[in-house]
């Protein structure tokens, strides 16, 4: 096999161990007790602990078969089970909690319970439709998704219809419901669910449990089976997912749990970081180890990360153990650019304007599938698609439709498949070729078409599969055939587990965790956004920092932030950028008070309230920003504004993007009537903002002092 560790000189454990950093050494070869991973993000957490199961496999400590690592979705069990592959580990069970459960209650449901196991539901939604219209309850889509997210959260918290009112106080009204409403709706749910013998992904838990919890036969064979265990994302776990835990390790202290909990994120779910937190008071002697070598991103956007950190005010679980403050990372990677800060002045206005930043980043040649735009709701990502579509820029929406179940991908597969009985082993052409004449008949070819739409997609799935063939030659060998591409991708359908696409990928925030790109755009930063308006309780705006926290940390180099002060053109600008981003971004509030504390340079005068004419006061953002109102009549020269309006034009168009996004009219017209002599001057009229004085002050004043030449 070439590539990897087994081209490296020395004993087999040694080259599992080199090329890693202290931290990451101490991690992989800590091999028995209680292991408490403390890793930030970019900190190489999956590098750690998979080389930590291929040493422990490697130098006799753990049987393969006997040890289970979960972590939280298929995707990333899929990651884990290809690394420790190219490691020479071929046999661990990586498995998501359920998939996991659901494996165990398949086997020992005919022993312990009987019969044939009840079918497993897919989706909650039609059955709690019928339970509500069994109770004459009017829902529509979202209020079913709201009860649906309700049930979830009670069920992993271990709330039955019976308990769930005296422990549900304070969740507000899911979907639009009293609390003893949600309960009957949750009691006519498993009554219809017992009525049609199916269960859902949660009851795959619970029956789990009450099977290990009632069966001292079943619990001894689980344990037997596995003697050792590694929890990824042990900051997202619930109590029923801790209380399954427990029960597998049956009082053993083989464990070993990764996580981070400032990357708390789905609270809402049940998931708790308090078993992080705790761990070390759960097992007094167990090892910790942080990982803050961040080896992702710049030190630009880790410094942005860590600020954002260092400056929460409120309580929250972050900071409920002193042995595991917030993790402070330390950048490994060379200096970058400094991170964007965009203010825009409606919706559409920012679209185009990261559209067209998205398009300089193609020019310098970024790929497509290393940018990602990133939101706090799904419904802010059609904005975004018409502008992208616009420019002519491939995307992707993550959530929309999965990549293997696209057309072109079950056609590739299937041909690849027949192929593999044409096709002798050891063929000299390589692997990646051998796909690349496969899939040629299904549209492929090795230049991108230039249209874009559905032969574009059909393009860009292809050219992934492609791709995907060329990476495993190099990481399984030169020897790796055509049946096991074939095999591997079966695995990664049923996990989900799809290759990169070239395109842009929109995702929301929650989507995003576990990803990375090389540029990364965070969107719609204002308040009522970011945080969400429903984030009422200092716990749940602290969630939303660390939400914001993982968006920024996705980013390896670029990094862009941007508002709107209005949702549509012509609209009221109300909006305000997003608290968090008070003593980060450069103009904020905070920073201007940190400055002036410094003495380097003086807060930017507030736009006056009066009209400077005739004294009357101002009624309108535009009014303020001229500092004029409506009824007097303009003090600019008409030969400066034409020049103006001339030069904000051409730059409009160069950049391809609306006029307004330059510079507003208010703005010009202020920036005419002021004729500002310096950008000390510049900056402080209403509406020049850093970013804005940065790309355009010095023309402003040229087109000025020309003006004035004339």
């Amino acid at each position: 096999m070439t590539g990897g560790i087994f081209d490296v000189g020395g004993s087999l454990e040694e080259r599992i161990l080199s090329g890693l950093d202290d931290e990451q050494r101490e991690v992989a070869s800590t091999l028995t007790g209680p292991l408490c991973v403390l890793a930030g993000a970019g900190t190489g957490k999956t590098r750690a602990i998979t080389h930590r199961i291929a040493y422990g496999v490697h130098s006799g400590v753990y049987s393969p078969q006997r040890l289970l690592a979960v972590t939280f979705t298929a995707r990333a069990a899929a990651e884990m089970r290809s690394r420790l592959r190219d490691l020479g580990v071929a046999n661990v069970q990586a498995r998501t909690f359920h998939a996991a459960a659901l494996r165990q209650l398949q086997f020992f449901w005919p022993q312990a319970v009987g019969g044939t196991l009840p079918s497993l539901l897919d989706h909650k939604a039609n059955m709690i439709a019928e339970a509500s219209r069994r109770l004459r309850l009017s829902t529509d889509r979202a209020s079913i998704r709201d009860l649906a997210a309700e049930i979830e959260w009670a069920k992993v918290s271990m709330l039955t219809p019976a308990n769930y009112l005296e422990n549900a106080q304070g969740r507000g009204t899911p979907g639009g419901f009293d609390l003893t409403a949600v309960s009957r709706v949750f009691q006519a749910y498993e009554d219809i669910k017992t009525d049609r013998n199916v269960i859902d992904f949660e009851d795959v838990l619970l029956i789990t449990v009450g099977i290990l919890q009632e069966d001292p036969k079943v619990a001894a064979t689980v344990r037997e089976q596995y003697r050792h265990f590694v929890v990824d994302e042990y900051q997202d776990v619930s109590p029923l997912q801790q209380r399954l835990l427990d029960l597998w390790l049956g009082g053993r202290d083989e464990l070993c749990v990764v996580g981070d909990a400032s990357q708390t994120i789905y609270s809402f779910t049940g998931a708790s970081p308090k078993h992080l937190l705790n761990f070390k008071a759960h097992y007094p002697g167990a090892t910790v180890v942080k990982l803050i070598s961040d080896y992702r991103s710049t030190p630009q956007v880790v410094k942005l990360a860590n600020d954002l950190l260092g400056s929460r005010r409120s309580g929250g679980p972050v900071a409920d153990a002193a042995w595991a403050p917030p993790l402070k990372l330390v950048a490994q990677r060379p200096a970058g650019p400094e991170p964007r800060f965009m203010e825009c002045p409606d919706d559409e206005a920012e679209a185009a304007v990261v559209a067209g930043r998205i398009q300089e980043l193609l020019n310098t040649g970024v790929k497509a599938s290393e940018i990602a735009i990133l939101f706090r709701t799904n419904g802010q990502s059609e904005a975004y698609e018409q502008a992208l579509a616009s420019a002519g820029i491939g995307y992707q929406l993550r959530g929309g439709e999965r990549f293997f179940a696209r057309k072109e991908v079950r056609d590739a597969i299937l041909q690849l498949r027949a192929a593999t009985r044409a096709v002798a082993e050891g063929a000299p052409e390589p692997l990646g070729q051998i796909v690349r004449d496969i899939v040629a008949s299904l549209g492929y070819s090795e230049a991108a078409p230039h249209s874009g739409g559905a032969l574009r997609e059909r393009w860009e799935s292809l050219a992934a599969l492609v791709a995907l063939a060329d990476e495993l030659s190099v990481t399984r060998g030169e020897s790796f055939t055509l049946a096991e591409f074939v095999n591997e991708l079966q695995e990664r359908s049923v996990a989900q587990h799809a290759p990169t696409v070239q395109g842009v990928t929109l995702a929301s925030f929650h989507s995003a965790k576990g990803l990375e790109w090389d540029a990364v755009f965070l969107v719609g930063l204002s308040e009522g956004l970011m945080p969400i308006s429903f984030a009422d309780t200092p716990e749940d705006v602290d969630e939303e920092r660390r939400l914001l926290y993982v968006g920024i940390t996705r980013a390896r180099e670029h990094l862009n932030l941007s508002w709107s002060s209005a949702r549509t053109p012509g609209g009221r600008a109300n909006r305000k950028p997003s608290r968090f981003l008070d003593g980060l971004r450069p103009d904020s509030v905070a920073s201007a008070n940190a400055r002036s504390r410094a003495g380097s340079t003086r807060r930017k005068a507030a736009a006056p309230a009066s009209c400077r004419v005739c004294g009357s006061m101002l009624a309108s953002g535009a009014e303020r920003k001229v500092g004029r109102c409506n009824q007097c009549p303009p003090t600019y020269e008409e030969q400066t504004f034409d020049a103006l309006r001339q030069w904000r034009r051409d730059e409009a168009q160069s950049a391809d993007v609306p006029a307004y996004v330059v510079f507003t009219d208010a703005t010009l017209t202020a920036i005419a009537e002021a004729r500002p002599a310096s950008l000390e001057e510049l900056a402080g009229l209403a509406g020049v903002g850093p970013s804005k004085l940065e790309r355009y002050g010095e023309a402003v004043l040229a087109v000025l002092a020309e003006s004035t030449n004339l």
